[in-house]
C-alpha cells in the first residue's frame, strides 16, 4: 500500500473518532444527563394528587430552578404520590419548607414549587418534606363553578 493513501485512512479514523466523541458529549450535555458527576442530593415528597406531575418536571424556589423531579410513583399502602426530587447540592432545603405542585400558565407544565421554611434544621440525603400541597384540578374547578349555579 501507498504511504499517503495509509496517512489519509489514519486521519479520517481520527476525525471520526473526534467526531463521535463530540456528539456524544453533546448530547449528554444537552440531555441533562448526570453521567459524569452527580451534584444533587435526593429528597422525597407525598402529595394526595400530582396530576400531571412527570419525571422531569422543574422544582423551583421564588421562580428559579433548583432540581428535577426524578421519580414519581403510587405509594400502594395509602395510596398518595411520592415523588423523588432531584435538588442541586447548593441549596439547602429546611426541614419546615413547603412542596406545592403547580402549573406554569394556565395549560402549562406542572412543576414543584418549593416555599422556604424558617427553621435551623435542613433536610438531609434521602430525607422527607413532610409540608406538601396537592395540584388544584383547573377542570374540577370549572366544573364545579359552572354546576352549581
Amino acid at each position: 500500500m501507498n504511504l499517503k493513501k495509509i496517512n489519509i485512512e489514519i486521519a479520517v479514523g481520527i476525525f471520526m473518532v473526534l467526531g463521535f466523541l463530540c456528539f456524544a458529549y453533546i448530547s449528554v450535555r444537552l440531555g441533562d444527563v448526570g453521567l459524569f458527576s452527580d451534584n444533587t442530593y435526593r429528597v422525597h415528597a407525598r402529595f394526595i394528587s400530582i396530576s400531571g406531575l412527570k419525571a422531569g418536571g422543574s422544582v423551583e424556589i421564588a421562580g428559579v430552578a433548583v432540581g428535577k423531579v426524578s421519580q414519581v410513583r403510587l405509594d400502594p399502602d395509602n395510596y398518595e404520590a411520592e415523588v423523588e426530587l432531584a435538588i442541586n447540592k447548593s441549596v439547602k432545603l429546611q426541614d419546615d419548607c413547603i412542596a406545592s405542585v403547580r402549573t406554569a400558565g394556565i395549560i402549562g407544565d406542572r412543576y414543584v414549587n418549593i416555599t422556604p421554611g424558617g427553621s435551623d434544621e435542613f433536610i438531609e440525603d434521602g430525607g422527607e418534606i413532610l409540608e406538601t400541597e396537592s395540584a388544584i384540578n383547573l377542570e374540577e374547578l370549572v366544573s364545579k363553578y359552572i354546576f352549581e349555579n
